[in-house]
């Protein structure tokens, strides 16, 4: 073979690899995927879901956002995706014992799914191990809400048998019942009386539906002096808080704490003045979507599956170091 005929084949071949790079970039460039949310009008998941765009924004990829706020609303959002020709999704689901019919719709598109915030179980209770998931170890997030209020009673002097503990509950959610039992089991350990602590089961996760399980509780326990509050996020906390100015509590009786880090924690220590909401247990909502959304991208694009379960930590931040704490967050 002569030398001109070798250069010429070796020529060809590495043209057709860089032709073959450029494609499977290309290919990447045009990845898409959605991100779903059970509640596309609470900061968390508005953050969540721009953090998310805008590290697609920034490595070439398509952030499809969309709201899931039932199962016949989520199973409309993959197919929409499908329709859309997206690979995968990333989910905050409306009802984690949705998991096994949303996987059902999912595979059936051959798209690949991460949860994030809550994770999916089967029909046996048990997390569904297979589908990759990031978020808060809900119990551990509950003890530091548990013990950030047993802090601030300390502070204020408060003798214990004088307290009531309204627990805001959601036990349909496992996540909100891994964090309010961390906050009773942190709160106990400290020494706070078990009979002193009230249940509020709410509908929903939200500030109006926490307000109206609140109010009665309060309504019917008004021999106590001071109260503490607490529940699976900061909206909920403050329906509860609101629920016991509307019953003449000042805000110097009132220790409520709730879990998240957003923009209804940052309006209430905002506020001119200071009310019963005392902090919140900081989680970077931000990250949990540029992680999320990353992990989904290396996994259509490399064929990296993400762990199984990731969980973040969180920062308590109160009225004196809230924007410190956002800054550091990033959210």
């Amino acid at each position: 073979m002569s030398f001109t005929s070798t250069f010429t084949r070796l020529t060809l071949g590495v043209s057709l690899a860089l032709g073959t790079l450029g494609s499977a970039q290309a290919a990447n460039d045009d990845v898409k995927m959605g991100f779903i949310v059970k509640k596309p009008e609470q900061a968390w998941f508005i953050n969540e879901q721009r953090a998310a765009t805008e590290l697609g924004e920034e490595m070439g990829f398509e952030v499809v956002r969309l709201a899931g706020e039932d199962g016949q609303q989520v199973l409309s959002a993959i197919d929409n995706l499908n329709s859309q020709g997206a690979k995968g999704f990333v989910i905050c689901p409306p009802d984690v014992r949705l998991g096994p019919a949303i996987m059902n719709r999912a595979n059936q598109y051959g798209m690949k799914v991460v949860t994030v915030d809550d994770r999916f179980v089967g029909s046996d209770g048990e997390p569904i191990e297979d589908v990759p998931h990031l978020g808060m170890s809900g119990y551990k997030i509950g003890q530091q809400v548990g013990e950030a209020i047993a802090a601030e009673m300390e502070a204020r002097g408060w003798d214990p048998q004088e307290v009531a503990a309204l627990r805001i509950t959601n036990y349909e959610l496992p996540t909100a019942k891994e964090r309010t039992d961390g906050a009773t089991d942190a709160l106990l350990e400290w020494g706070f009386p078990e009979d002193n602590i009230l249940d509020a089961p709410q509908q929903n996760t939200d500030t109006s539906s926490a307000f109206s399980a609140a109010s009665p509780v309060i309504s019917k326990n008004g021999d106590f002096e001071h109260w503490v509050i607490y529940a699976l996020n900061e909206e909920s906390v403050l329906g509860g808080v609101r629920a016991s100015e509307q019953y003449g509590l000042k805000a110097e009786d009132v220790i409520g704490v709730g879990i998240n880090g957003s923009g209804a924690a940052f309006a209430e220590f905002s506020r001119e003045n200071p009310t019963g909401f005392h902090g919140t247990v900081a989680v970077s909502s931000t990250m949990h979507g540029r992680q999320t959304a990353e992990d989904l991208y290396t996994w259509i694009t490399e064929g990296e599956k993400p762990p199984a379960n990731t969980e973040t930590s969180g920062t308590l931040m109160t009225r004196d170091n809230w924007e410190a704490v956002r800054e550091e967050l990033g959210l």
